[in-house]
């Protein structure tokens, strides 16, 4: 079972803007290649901070709602939500390192 959950246009208050965790939404589409890169860096971030940061993914050309209000305009973006706002936004792909730094201070696991 995936670690990361998929959140739509009508699930997104509810999963991601009222959780009480901080969530990490990436943005991306079915027709990008870095998004198939950034896929699996996700899927271990989540299984090894599970309980400290949700990580959930909204595919873009399926929910415009979200991807409207929130101005994405490229993909992958990967949004950081901590009580409904956005804290934090990385645009392209990372390695897992990477953007384990660039969210240190809210994985409870120091980044490599």
């Amino acid at each position: 079972m995936s670690a990361v959950r998929t959140v739509t246009d009508e699930s997104f208050a509810a999963e991601v803007e009222h959780s009480t965790r901080p969530v990490l939404v990436e943005y991306w589409a079915e027709w990008c290649p870095p998004c198939r890169l950034v896929g699996p860096v996700l899927e271990a971030i989540a299984a090894e901070h599970e309980g400290d940061i949700d990580v959930v993914k909204l595919n873009i050309d399926e929910n415009p709602r979200v991807t409207q209000k929130y101005g994405v305009l490229h993909v992958p973006t990967m949004s950081l939500v901590v009580g409904g706002q956005v804290v934090k936004e990385v645009v392209g792909a990372r390695s897992r390192a990477a953007l384990e730094r660039e969210l240190a201070e809210y994985l409870a696991v120091p980044s490599r």
